[in-house]
């Protein structure tokens, strides 16, 4: 039997090309495949079970390396959603039908108009647009092993590194030729009887550094943003501020974007959506397939095993020790944050976010936080995933953007600080905080602050209206007193007994402190009837004794025993997971007084 006519990784459009010219043989009418595939996905589903690893990730030392019109994998956050692409997505050749699916197409355009878009001939589709970003406060553990990267980029033969080197040498702007865009009506074809398509390009990837379309603030400005277009997928699978991982077929042809300027492209279909992103900055991925990422699959080394209680209780200890010894030996700060690190939204009630749980640890000075608090910070880091310190002061109230604004000029969500992946971590340093005196800006920025702590909600600015968006962060407030902008749920003052004495750490402990941090934050919780009436019966004694008790006061307290159960791997509340709750209140009323 004779192989496929194609390389996956070198020429996926031959696969796109071989199944479309399948389909129409045997019959199939292509105005049906808007928003149904023909049969290439499902190549590509079978090809990347067994072969993910192959395939190069796009990043900003790759960018150089990876061809156009191959195989890539990007990882991102979806930070803006700008709407549907129309595109020619078949026409007659003659008396052969082609397809211009999962490609960028030059020249589609005839006076403005999209060609003989009443016939028979051509058949108009759409696709989705997405604008994704390097994952806010993404660290870099977190981050693709470059040493995986590499292998797969110096994978290809001597000569064609050395081709790219010489492009990229080259001042001048090259342009690929050929199979790039085949199928065009406009443009030469070359057929997909080749086996692969290699040898063709001879260009390099225009770089995206410097590029002002990096809008993040924090975001290394080497960072490749990237242009998503999905095809043949629900919008509901799609949410803004999701981290995806997308395969797909890469684009970045200068050509496309001297067209259009060139041409007029407001006409009675629509704007061009991507006006404002050059192909020669933002490069274009044309989805096969996509795949929403959690924290855990951000881990390197993520073994497939259950969580047991006892395996967690070791894992736990050895965490507890360090965040003690991080915290220059007070235990209790130390019990107190592994649940803050713990928690996360798990479910709304009204306007109220119930599972998280925020710790504004008090009684720290300038001096105190430069030692103990850096140590924290890096800590934090080397424990999650996507983590962001704002030493917060007046002038960074008053000048800084902190929510997402909708740009109509140029039809972009222009992001702010706390446009976030849910599950990142914020730290913010008020011991800067100084006298002073707010502008209105620096107001609305207090309150959008107090209202991420409260709510757990972001408000987007849409000029005409406001949107409020749900999101899921982790807060920790390191101040001198309690905190007068950040209302938190727990408030602790620290004391340290010791000096610095944080330890050196082996990367062992840390990928098994991830695991842990990443596995028990997904186990369920429930509380049986009769733990639930020794709730009930504490919580009634407890507001009896102190009238000042609140219903948040108390909901607080369930959230505690929710993650100091599952901090022990336990689904269920215990009597003596309970008991630790209740001293762990007692301690920290102890400090208050």
């Amino acid at each position: 039997m004779v192989g496929p006519q194609y390389d996956f990784l070198l020429n996926p459009l031959g696969a796109v090309r071989s199944t479309f010219d399948q389909a129409i043989s045997s019959g199939s009418d292509p105005s049906s495949f808007n928003g149904r595939d023909w049969g290439a996905i499902d190549l590509f589903h079978n090809f990347l079970s067994d072969h993910l690893s192959q395939v190069p990730v796009l990043t900003a030392s790759t960018i150089k390396w990876v061809k156009p019109n191959t195989l890539v994998r990007f990882r991102g956050m979806i930070q803006d959603m700008l709407g549907n692409e129309i595109y020619v997505g078949a026409f007659k050749d003659g008396s052969v039908w082609r397809t211009n699916k999962f490609m960028d197409v030059n020249k589609l355009m005839d006076d403005s108009h999209f060609p003989m878009a009443s016939s028979e001939d051509t058949i108009i589709w759409e696709r989705r647009l997405l604008y994704c970003v390097p994952v806010p406060g993404l660290n870099s553990w977190a981050e693709i092993s470059p040493e995986a990267v590499t292998s797969q980029c110096m994978d290809w033969p001597p000569e064609q590194r050395e081709k790219r080197r010489r492009a990229d040498d080259d001042s001048s702007d090259m342009l690929v030729s050929g199979d790039e865009v085949q199928g065009s009506p406009n443009t030469k074809k070359i057929r997909g009887e080749q086996h692969s398509i290699a040898s063709h390009f001879i260009g390099a990837v225009p770089e995206v550094a410097g590029s002002s379309l990096n809008i993040v603030p924090g975001l290394d400005g080497n960072s490749p943003p990237c242009i998503v277009k999905i095809y043949d997928s629900p919008e509901s699978e799609l949410r803004l501020n999701d981290i995806f991982e997308f395969v797909g077929i890469l684009t970045s042809d200068p050509e496309l974007n001297e067209d259009n300027e060139d041409g007029d492209l407001s006409n009675e279909f629509c704007e061009d959506p991507l006006h404002h992103f050059p192909p020669n900055k933002v490069p274009r991925l044309h989805c096969f397939i996509q795949r929403k990422l959690a924290v855990e699959d951000l881990l390197r080394k993520n073994p497939i095993i259950e969580p047991t209680p006892d395996l967690i209780k070791g894992i736990r200890e050895a965490l507890i020790r360090n965040l003690t010894a991080v915290l220059g030996n007070d235990s209790v700060a130390a019990h107190f944050l592994l649940l803050h690190l713990l928690s996360k939204v798990h479910a709304r009630v009204d306007a109220f976010a119930v599972g998280n749980l925020s710790l504004n640890l008090i009684c720290f000075s300038k001096e105190t936080v430069s030692i103990f608090g850096d140590q924290l910070n890096l800590a934090v880091k080397n424990l999650l995933p996507f983590t962001h310190h704002i030493p917060l002061t007046v002038e960074y109230l008053n000048s800084a953007s902190l929510s997402p604004k909708k740009n109509y000029d140029t039809n972009r969500l222009e992001t702010g600080i706390l446009q976030l992946a849910d599950g990142s971590h914020l730290i913010i340093d008020e011991t800067k905080l100084e006298a002073g005196t707010l502008n209105s800006v620096g107001v609305e920025n207090a309150r959008f602050l107090k209202y991420l702590m409260e709510c757990q909600k972001v408000e987007y600015d849409f000029k005409y209206y406001k949107m409020e968006m749900e999101t899921d962060v982790q807060l920790l407030i390191l101040s001198e007193g309690k905190s007068n902008i950040l209302p938190a749920d727990v408030i602790l003052p620290f004391q340290p007994s010791a000096a610095s004495c944080s330890e050196s750490v082996a990367a062992e402990a840390w990928e098994a402190w991830r695991w842990y941090l990443a596995s028990v934050k997904q186990l369920t919780h429930s509380i049986d009837s009769e733990m639930q009436k020794v709730v009930e019966n504490d919580l009634v004694a407890a507001r009896q004794a102190d009238r000042s008790l609140n219903p948040q006061d108390l909901s607080r307290w369930l959230t505690m025993g929710r993650l100091i159960s599952l901090s022990f791997g336990e689904t269920s509340l215990s009597l003596e997971h309970w008991q630790m709750v209740k001293e762990l209140e007692r301690l920290r009323k102890e400090r208050l007084k």
